[in-house]
């Protein structure tokens, strides 16, 4: 009897039924098992190695959270800004100011310190003046500005023209 003649039998009504040898089972299960484990293993780390596109903010402009007014002199708050952190301060003198709020050395985010009358960032101890400069520390460049305007009570912080 051939080969294809053992591996196939008929049904009374005239099928052909193929029968399944334990071996090509289990070199289908294993197989199947090592393919699962290689996309499993690949999908993160391409995920990984190609991250998804991320665009620059299109927010220009944001209105702060609070009023005017619940800023006092030698303060500063860090509101939301486009997905990214933003610093608004009111100097000693009274006046609004706006900086990112993201640090020039590795990304940390910066806080006011009344006590220094400064703005000050805790990742790596670096200082920056009232105007945004990098005066002290690791920072390399001076914070970007931003503009603000008071419309009413509203703080209204946008980005430089």
């Amino acid at each position: 009897m051939s080969e294809d003649a053992r591996s196939q039998e008929q049904t009374p009504e005239g099928a052909k039924l193929h029968k399944v040898s334990r071996k090509w089972f289990i070199d289908w299960v294993l197989g199947a098992g090592a393919g699962a484990l290689g996309a499993s293993v690949l999908y993160p780390v391409t995920r990984y190695l190609l991250p998804p596109p991320a665009g620059e903010s299109t927010t220009n402009s944001v209105t702060a959270p609070f009023k005017a007014g619940d800023l006092p002199r030698n303060a500063g708050r860090v509101i939301n800004f486009g997905g990214k952190p933003a610093l608004v301060l009111r100097t000693p003198s009274g006046e609004l100011r706006a900086f990112t709020a993201i640090c020039t050395h590795l990304g940390c985010t910066v806080q006011y310190r009344e006590d220094l009358t400064q703005i000050w960032c805790a990742c790596h101890n670096g200082h920056y003046d009232l105007n945004g400069r990098n005066i002290a520390g690791p920072p390399p460049a001076p914070l970007a500005p931003y503009d603000v305007n008071v419309r009413g009570d509203q703080i209204v912080v946008s980005k430089k023209a």
